[in-house]
């Protein structure tokens, strides 16, 4: 793409900082495998004490990264915006094509065999490109709620774990969201919500993330709580008048804690025979595909 801003540069010390030390830290976590949001950017400036942790100051990031974006300072594929994502229709160019994409995307169910069902679940779609790896990696339904969640995706999760009850499997849900007034009472809410539509089954709500004791540790920046919130006076009274943002925590710090909670309810032995047959039946899904590419 031909840039618009070719000559385009930051004028003040500060915007000229703030692109250097932000294109190190997208530089950092590319590295990685990780897309930052805007959103995870700004904390990573606030908790390196790059800035100050404003409204004001999150703005003129995303005027900088902006025009450094358009600059070709930044690299497009650096910063992902997961509420504005194009869908195209997919298309192959052939019978052989189809069943070298179908071999890539072939899956078994990972789980089958295993004692539970686990989903994880996140307040913030934000967090998605962070978490959804992690759940791929282990076959792992994710779900992100977006705040509190609907009661139409509240009711299709309570027939998940009704059905996977019946199939003998624990359902649990791994939850992870901001530490603030409304934030913590989402993991009250999912409770309440599914042990009325699963008739009191017993599904396990665990709250991996955004705990107090996770605050002491990684000393996320805070944001002052919000005094309009409902909630705000019984949050105050436990935690004091800060509140703490899921996405400051570093993308690895996450991907670790999600890995760890989920092989808390795997059999690890029986996972791993799992991936192997479904790679062998991967490859006989690619040799159907090398034979008819033969044939064309």
């Amino acid at each position: 793409m031909k840039e618009a801003f070719t000559d385009w540069k930051p004028r003040s010390d500060t915007n000229r900082t703030l692109l250097v030390k932000g294109v190190q830290i997208i530089n950092e976590y590319a590295a990685q495998g990780y897309q930052l949001t805007l959103r995870q950017l700004y904390y990573q400036l606030v908790s390196r004490d790059i800035i100050p942790n404003s409204d004001t100051w999150y703005k003129r990031l995303g005027e900088v990264v902006s025009n450094g974006r358009l600059a070709g300072f930044i690299d497009w594929d650096a910063i992902v915006d997961r509420g504005r994502t194009p869908v195209m229709p997919p298309h192959w160019s052939s019978p052989a094509a189809i069943l070298d994409s179908a071999a890539r995307s072939y899956r078994l169910d990972r789980w089958e065999g295993q004692a539970s069902h686990v989903e994880v679940w996140c307040e913030k779609d934000a967090l998605s490109s962070v978490i959804e790896p992690v759940c791929e990696r282990y076959h792992v339904r994710f779900m992100a709620n977006r705040g509190y969640s609907s009661s139409t995706a509240m009711y299709d999760a309570a027939q998940r774990f009704n059905d996977a009850s019946s199939r003998g499997k624990w359902p649990v849900v791994i939850y992870l969201g901001d530490h603030d007034p409304s934030g913590i009472d989402m993991s009250r809410d999912i409770r309440d919500r599914l042990e009325l539509m699963t008739y009191e089954l017993g599904v396990e709500v665990e709250r991996l993330a955004l705990n107090f004791e996770q605050v002491e540790e990684y000393r996320p920046p805070p944001n002052p709580t919000k005094l309009k919130d409902s909630r705000a006076m019984d949050y105050i009274t436990l935690y004091g008048m800060e509140s703490w943002e899921l996405d400051a925590l570093e993308p690895q710090v996450l991907d670790g804690m999600i890995s760890g909670a989920i092989e808390q309810f795997m059999d690890m032995g029986l996972y791993e025979r799992m991936v192997e047959r479904e790679e062998g039946e991967r490859e006989a899904i690619r040799e159907a595909a090398r034979l008819l590419e033969e044939r064309e």
